[in-house]
């Protein structure tokens, strides 16, 4: 993942994430949505994977601000949910989701204090973090499933 270590790039990252994705793939055929490399997902079930990943992330982010410290943040079975038959619908929805949900990521956290960033939760998998490390994955969650479609539409693993 590519290294956030800057609340002001995180936020921009997830700004204009939405509008990068959308202008890459809506052009794409179903055929070209549907290609993947050799155990990977395919850009179709990575636009909905994007989809329920940042639905998590806003859990991520609110409980912190929302509940006592350490709050318990959601874990999902990611893998699962990409085989799931919604997978395999347009991404039309997902790319609104996504359009949505990163609006309001920028919003509440640009109205975020310094103390509200470094609210924490506790994470199975990554243990404790605070709301600005949430933001800082999810900002390079969003360059690695870039370039994960990239891949995919090359056959490449």
């Amino acid at each position: 993942m590519a290294p956030y270590t800057d609340r002001r790039s995180a936020i921009e990252r997830l700004r204009s994430f939405p509008a990068e994705l959308e202008a890459r793939v809506t052009p794409l055929s179903d055929a070209d949505l549907d290609r993947h490399a050799p155990g990977e997902w395919s850009t179709r079930q990575i636009v909905h994977h994007l989809a329920d990943s940042h639905m998590s992330a806003n859990f991520r982010f609110r409980k912190p601000l929302s509940e006592p410290n350490p709050a318990t943040l959601p874990v999902y079975d990611q893998a699962a949910w990409a085989e799931m038959a919604d997978s395999t619908l347009p991404i039309a929805p997902s790319l609104l989701i996504l359009r949505g949900l990163h609006a309001r990521f920028v919003a509440l956290l640009e109205s975020l204090t310094d103390a509200q960033w470094m609210q924490t939760g506790q994470h199975p998998e990554w243990g404790i973090v605070t709301v600005e490390n949430v933001a800082y994955r999810y900002a390079a969650h969003c360059d690695v499933h870039l370039a994960q479609i990239e891949r995919a539409l090359r056959g490449e693993p």
